[in-house]
């Protein structure tokens, strides 16, 4: 028998003469990952293989790899055992198998266990379209983009129990440098899709090995309780540099309270209250205010124990910031979106009745010059015109000798 000549095999992996693996009844094992099946590079995992009670042995076998493989003896109570990688790189991602040893002979083998390193490339951006706040029942989209280009991407759920969802890309040659993009469809949306997210990027020739993740991106599903109310203090008309607080207002005993700026693609500012009698209220401090916070804002409240759980939205609040005016709001789906359709701003129509006020005004002093160049010319032109009427009612005698 001979060791694996490779540093980053397995620890204890021996090359030796493969035993027939005998299918027959003996039911299948599984094999799973802990802490799990993505793992940053350079962290240890933990390979676990379970199959029947009274197994003798245990083996691990790494897809596509001859020879690579490990045995194990049972743990008690006889039925398990595990098989650890202390140092995870590209060279230990992939996909692996167990099989184990019963007085009847070898199991099948497990399906395929995949283990994922991280942190190989630069991580990709995510963001939620049309908004990470979305009501009960409606949908939406998370958009993963990065400028490496190629591959596939991989969306996953922070302590989610469903598998990552891979997509492949998209090149946009619309934007310079090119652009891969992928966007995972989710919904109608429920209780169960709440939660924090990431995604990340892989090559297409080695699709075990993934990017750093993105930054995390909360999704929080709206409709679970009674709405609060919106208030702005001292008032929704504020000149930049001063403050001002929006504050959320709920009837019901709830301590956490989520400010939204509608069309924003920037999770909602989040407030937790120490005290949860009713009724309750958080106060969303803006200071000093720019032109940037002018806009149409929505809060929720939600309870401690379930933080992507909010209620409806609060009545939409609009925040003027001064040399601002109003727009006209057309509210479709009061519980999910709102959707602002502006109209010419009044201090646009007052600068263009200025404009032509003074036009006006311009023109007015043209045609008064133009008259009075008109009253000077006809009136020289009337001089000329009798000077010589003049001399021809006296003509000049001329005397010869």
């Amino acid at each position: 028998q001979g060791q694996i000549s490779h540093r980053d095999s397995l620890p204890g992996l021996n090359v030796g003469p493969r035993t027939r693996v005998q299918a027959g009844t003996l039911p299948k094992p599984t094999a799973w990952a802990e802490p799990g099946s993505v793992i940053p590079w350079g962290s240890s995992v933990t390979i676990w293989c379970q199959g029947a009670l009274g197994a003798k042995e245990f083996r691990l076998d790494r897809k596509g790899i001859l020879g690579s493989w490990d045995r194990r003896k049972p743990l008690e109570p006889g039925n398990k055992a595990k098989f650890s990688i202390p140092h995870m790189t590209e060279r230990t991602a992939g996909g692996y198998f167990c099989y184990y040893l019963s007085p009847a002979g070898w199991s099948e083998s497990s399906d395929p266990l995949e283990l994922v390193v991280t942190g190989m490339y630069d991580a990709p951006s995510l963001s939620a379209q049309p908004s990470p706040v979305v009501a009960s029942g409606e949908k939406v989209s998370f958009s993963c983009s990065s400028h490496f280009t190629g591959g596939a991407f991989h969306l996953l759920k922070d302590r989610g129990a469903d598998q990552p969802i891979h997509m492949d890309s998209r090149i946009n040659y619309g934007r310079w440098p090119a652009q891969a993009q992928a966007l995972f469809p989710v919904g109608p949306v429920n209780t169960s899709h709440g939660g924090t997210y990431r995604c990340y990027g892989s090559s297409s020739s080695n699709p075990n090995v993934w990017s750093h993740p993105s930054k995390p991106l909360p999704l929080k599903v709206t409709g679970m309780y009674e709405k609060p109310s919106l208030s702005a203090q001292p008032g929704p008309s504020v000149s930049r540099g001063e403050n001002v607080t929006l504050q959320c207002r709920s009837e019901t005993s709830l301590d956490n309270f989520h400010l939204h700026k509608v069309g924003s693609p920037a999770p909602p500012r989040h407030l937790r209250l120490g005290d949860t009698a009713a009724p309750s209220q958080a106060n969303f401090r803006i200071s000093p205010v720019t032109s940037a916070h002018g806009g149409t804002y929505r809060c929720y409240s939600s309870r401690g124990t379930s933080p992507y759980l909010l209620s409806h939205a609060s009545d939409p609040l609009q925040l003027v910031v001064s040399g601002e005016r109003p727009q006209s709001l057309s509210i479709e789906r009061p519980d999910s979106q709102l959707t602002v359709r502006p109209r010419r701003a009044l201090h646009t129509q007052e600068y263009t009745m200025g404009n032509v006020t003074r036009m006006g005004v311009a023109g007015l002093i043209l045609v008064v010059l133009g008259m009075l160049l008109f009253e000077a010319w006809h009136s020289q032109r009337r001089t000329h015109s009798a000077a010589r009427t003049g001399t021809q009612r006296h003509p000049t005698i001329k005397v010869e000798p």
